[in-house]
């Protein structure tokens, strides 16, 4: 398993998405074991959303989660923008501590922007930080522009993560907001590495397609791996099952080599402009 340190906090590469979790009944022990399954070997972070099923998700890592040591679990979760008030942020965390079975979150996100005031927003977190309700404070779906007026808000140092799309086919953060992120000392979550949360998978053209066969692994775990090749990117994908789970534990080993990553860059560009920020 590879790790990066954040802010001194030890966290694996390979994080547990759970969008799209919690929500079959039929699904739930095989959801739940995935979920064991993953944290039995080495990953310590789970992501979740008081938006996924309307807390269903949070319900499920609750469960999965229940018997195990939580100070060795980095657990995130989200707010809606319309919750982004002080008041209405302290109401959704109360409500997500309930379902996930804890009494603090590691990382709590304003999951995407809000009409409401940043500044209040900011105040709000900061208050259930100082209170010992969440340990680190983020944003999800921010682009640099909006990630400047933050730190402007919050100062250097106090934002923990941004959290947006990225996977070989969407890559316009690289061309800004990961440096940025980086000079920062910010980390930086993608999500849907499969790009499957809209439904459009990634197109297999030959570089991918021929990487995978030379290594005899899938594309899936191709594509996983590629997310992880920095070091600097924490990545999310959602496994429903030991199988699907034990593929992703696989590709957080898999390095590619010099050659395989610029054949990769031939067939899907790396981005030489702005681009505009793109969210499932």
């Amino acid at each position: 398993m590879k790790y990066m340190t954040v802010k001194g906090e030890k966290l694996s590469q390979l994080g547990l998405g759970t969008w799209g979790m919690g929500e079959k009944a039929n699904k739930r022990e095989e959801e739940i074991a995935a979920l064991r399954c993953g944290l039995s070997s080495g990953v310590n972070v789970i992501d979740t959303a008081e938006m996924y099923g309307e807390g269903q998700a949070e319900s499920l890592v609750g469960e999965a989660i229940k018997d195990l040591d939580r100070s060795q679990l980095f657990l995130i979760s989200k707010f809606y923008p319309w919750h982004a008030s002080p008041r209405e942020q302290k109401k959704s965390l109360a409500a997500s501590l309930k379902r996930l079975g804890t009494d603090y979150l590691d990382l709590y996100l304003l999951h995407w922007k809000s009409d409401y005031p940043l500044a209040e927003t900011v105040k709000g977190l900061q208050d259930l930080q100082a209170a010992g309700l969440i340990r680190h404070w983020g944003v999800s779906n921010f682009d640099t522009a909006d990630m400047q007026e933050l730190v402007d808000i919050a100062g250097e140092g106090a934002v923990f993560a941004n959290e947006d799309l990225y996977n070989l086919d969407k890559r316009g953060v690289e061309y800004d907001l990961l440096p940025w992120q980086k000079q920062h000392g910010i980390a930086f979550i993608g999500y849907s590495p499969f790009n499957s949360g809209n439904g459009q998978s990634i197109p297999v053209k030959a570089s991918l397609k021929q990487i995978a066969d030379k290594r005899g692994v899938s594309v899936h775990q191709v594509l996983l791996a590629w997310t992880m090749r920095t070091g600097q990117v924490l990545t999310i994908p959602k496994a429903s099952s030991v199988d699907h789970m034990r593929a992703n534990l696989a590709a957080a080993d898999l390095v590619l080599t010099a050659g395989e990553l610029a054949a990769l860059d031939r067939d899907y560009l790396p981005p030489k402009s702005k681009q505009p920020l793109e969210s499932i």
